[in-house]
């Protein structure tokens, strides 16, 4: 269904235009917004089926050219007027049966003109694209309904329904018939746009709330418009489904707001459906082509940058619905990244989920970054049910160095998930850890091993396990005891024993290291004798 005046009356801001006559009818379709001057020489333009706006001329000056205008059969004219009344045009658009829309004075005809269009052109989807689209927004909306706990509807500019998150016994009437028809109900609209909710949606570019209606079987609703810059690309509805809306409602519904607006544009630029993982290979590959993706995406490169990498325990990435959470725990990292920085990027990086934030403020970006870190554990085990782990990457000077803390974030991340115990982290937070792990990594390569040790770490598995627990204790004999639940004499004895089989002082760094070495391939299972040497 195409657009009518009153459709694109209602997208614009309070005050820039008003309907001032309707004789062609507002429910006469518009299929295009045509911009000429007044100055067009032009006498016969076409202007079927078209809104025209008509710039260079206000007032009695424009009289003559909307003469012209009428003679060719609009759907409406958009002019500007000197004052209220516009009584030469009014006399001539309603005798040529041709709507009159008076534009104020200080409006801006770009950003009229972008609304318009932005409805027109949103009308013929191509069906391949818009089933790229309609997947994501599907998972979008199914991710708001959890953190919400309200049904979700997602529309476009013309109100057309794109996604909605599953359907329960808690929504009412309205929202029952706008998901079967995928549009919401004329009658509805109307309403809506009479209490003025679009255009405070316009207007504020924050959350709306619309009360219920118990007369009218109605629920409450909270609502939010999708801007691509100056452009309204459509809108996100919730209702509640019996408990009211949570505190956090408008935190989630404008990083919702975000995300479905980065994949409306993707679809109208009719992009690949694989461009957020294009965007983060090319952010990480380098710094000319992480300047080229900044450029590309209108984010500045040269501004405080962090690396944020998610994933999840070992447990739950072996699950059957692995995959499908996967998904959907993209999802609700692209919403926390969008309520937390407009420009974030998000996409897949070697099974994980990464996130480029750019533009952070240095002083307060490490506590920052952390609490976004927290926030996404929380949700995820809140609404997805699954241990995920956030490693938190360097704040480095702007994005074409954020390739250079690549490698150390992933490494935060093996750690967390081996650790399990800790979710959050930044590099210093486990240093040690991660270095240990790299040095018996790279140990595990070497064909040396130390005979003695290795024959003792095979073969005699309550010395090895005391040993293990007493350099996790740091070498505290007590520490060692209380956490194998032996004797402290029992620990002296044993690590003695260990000793003297090995021939290895333990208070001696250079032995230390070599059990450290020795210990971490024996927790992996594999150390063997192979190529064994003193």
């Amino acid at each position: 269904m195409s657009p009518t005046i009153n459709d694109i009356l209602a997208d614009l801001p309070p005050g820039w235009a008003r309907l001032r006559l309707d004789a062609a009818g507002t429910d006469q379709d518009i299929n295009r917004v045509l911009v000429l001057d007044a100055d067009d020489t032009d006498a016969n333009p076409d202007v079927h089926s078209a809104l025209v706006c008509l710039i260079g001329a206000r007032g009695r000056a424009a009289v003559p050219v909307v003469a012209r205008l009428v003679e060719a059969g609009p759907v409406a004219v958009a002019v500007k007027t000197a004052g209220d009344q516009a009584p030469e045009a009014e006399e001539l658009c309603k005798a040529g049966g041709v709507g009159l829309l008076l534009v104020a004075p200080d409006a801006p005809w770009d950003q009229i003109v972008s609304i318009a269009k932005s409805r027109v052109e949103d009308i013929e989807p191509q069906a391949a694209a818009m089933a790229l689209l309609e997947e994501d927004l599907f998972a979008l909306a199914q991710t708001i309904a959890r953190v919400t706990s309200s049904h979700v509807v997602i529309e476009d500019a013309a109100n057309r329904v794109l996604a909605y998150s599953t359907l329960s016994n808690n929504i009412d009437e309205l929202r029952m018939a706008s998901i079967l028809t995928r549009r919401g109900p004329r009658e509805y609209e109307l309403m809506l746009k009479d209490l003025g909710a679009y255009r405070e949606m316009h207007r504020t570019r924050g959350v709306v709330r619309v009360p219920a209606r118990p007369e009218q079987q109605l629920r409450e609703r909270a609502a939010i418009a999708i801007f691509a810059g100056d452009r309204i690309m459509g809108y996100i509805w919730l209702q509640e489904t019996g408990s009211g809306f949570s505190d956090d409602v408008a935190y989630a519904l404008t990083g919702a707001a975000r995300r479905a607006a980065s994949e409306l544009i993707r679809y109208r630029n009719q992009q690949s459906v694989n461009m957020h993982e294009d965007r983060i290979d090319r952010l990480l590959s380098g710094p000319a082509e992480a300047a080229a993706c900044a450029k590309t995406l209108g984010v500045a490169a040269d501004t405080p940058s962090s690396l944020l990498l998610v994933g999840v325990s070992h447990a739950d990435a072996l699950a059957e619905d692995a995959e499908l959470v996967h998904g959907q725990l993209a999802d609700l990292v692209a919403l926390h990244a969008a309520a937390f920085k407009g420009s974030s990027i998000v996409g897949q990086y070697e099974g994980r989920t990464a996130v480029g934030i750019p533009a952070l403020a240095a002083r307060t970006a490490v506590a920052a970054l952390r609490s976004l870190g927290s926030l996404i554990v929380a949700d995820a085990r809140r609404h997805l049910g699954v241990t995920a782990f956030v490693a938190v990457g360097r704040v480095v000077p702007g994005l074409t160095a954020l390739h250079s803390t690549r490698a150390e974030t992933s490494a935060v991340m093996d750690c967390l998930i081996r650790r399990n115990d800790v979710q959050v982290a930044m590099i210093e937070d486990v240093e040690t850890e991660v270095l240990l792990h790299e040095a018996v990594t790279r140990f595990a390569s070497s064909g040396f091993r130390h005979r003695a040790l290795t024959e003792l770490l095979t073969e005699d598995r309550e010395l090895a396990e005391t040993l293990a627990g007493y350099f996790e204790a740091s070498m505290d004999v007590t520490a060692c005891a209380q956490a194998m639940q032996v004797h402290r004499n029992t620990v002296y004895y044993r690590v003695g024993k260990a000793s003297r089989l090995t021939g290895l002082d333990f208070g001696d760094p250079a032995h230390a290291t070599i059990v450290q070495l020795h210990l971490g391939l024996w927790a992996r299972g594999a150390l063997d004798g192979a190529g064994a040497a003193s």
